[in-house]
């Protein structure tokens, strides 16, 4: 089984200047091997500056990111990546965008035809194989997003707002999709949202962070991925503590951007 250990992470950027803006502040929590992990907060907490670091593109201050016992040092295939827009190969084909990172392992077409059309074919996109990527709508596009990360067979899959460039519709037959493939693949996720709704529907750990700096305000342990596997989301929406744990939530980032707000207007005094 693997582990994924954040271990007292902090990061400062230091300003031309001479300030500083201290992003995040002895971060630490541990993932084992499915968890399916959603981070919340107000704009400025240190989210994506946390997913970041777990991806490798940023060294931290202080602290260690390790997964499978061993020190995260940079990018690496065992930490797939999701962006919120595709940062897919426009002039290549779904099929080629989705086998781009086999091929680049030196993997003969043999090796992964199979598993590249298998993960077309559970996200949806089998019949569209042959065509360019600039002929896809958004959801479609982040489906492409989704099965090349998982055809690197990554052990952690990082989202950084996946979802979150898309129409209310898409956005919510994407979080089902989101869900099954946790489901079937048994990946270890963490993903980023502004939305308290998302963020409970796809989180059975939720982490609130707070800013100022970026820091673990509160965690929940929650039911409502399990219960959306296979469900209609909007029938997990209607559940009574559903209700009550987003409006808890709202009323706790509310109070923390009032809190930035009153700095704010402090400051400029």
């Amino acid at each position: 089984m693997s582990t994924l250990s954040i271990e007292n992470i902090s990061m400062r950027f230091d300003l031309p200047n001479g300030s500083h803006v201290q992003a995040l502040q002895n971060v630490s929590l541990e993932l084992k091997t499915g968890e399916l992990m959603s981070v919340l907060g107000p704009s400025g907490c240190g989210k994506t500056t946390l997913l970041n670091i777990l991806a490798g593109f940023l060294a931290p201050t202080e602290g260690q990111i390790t997964l499978n016992d061993h020190l995260v040092t940079g990018p690496d295939a065992e930490r797939g990546m999701v962006f919120q827009q595709g940062a897919l190969f426009e002039w290549m084909s779904v099929r080629e965008n989705v086998s781009f990172g086999p091929r680049m392992k030196g993997q003969r077409e043999a090796q992964y035809a199979g598993n590249v059309d298998h993960l077309l074919d559970v996200v949806g996109l089998k019949d569209f194989k042959e065509k360019a990527v600039y002929e896809l709508s958004g959801g479609m596009q982040q489906r492409v997003a989704l099965a090349r990360c998982l055809a690197n067979d990554p052990d952690v899959i990082l989202m950084d707002e996946p979802l979150g460039a898309l129409d209310a519709l898409t956005r919510e037959k994407m979080q089902g999709l989101v869900l099954k493939l946790w489901k079937e693949t048994g990946k270890t996720i963490v993903l980023i949202t502004h939305s308290v709704e998302e963020a409970l529907l796809l989180g059975e750990r939720l982490l609130v962070m707070a800013p100022r700096p970026g820091r673990i305000h509160k965690e929940y342990r929650l039911p409502f991925a399990e219960m959306g596997v296979g469900q209609d989301l909007r029938e997990v929406k209607k559940h009574p503590e559903f209700g009550a744990k987003r409006e808890e939530i709202l009323s706790m980032i509310w109070d923390m951007e009032e809190e930035i707000m009153g700095r704010t207007e402090e400051a400029e005094a």
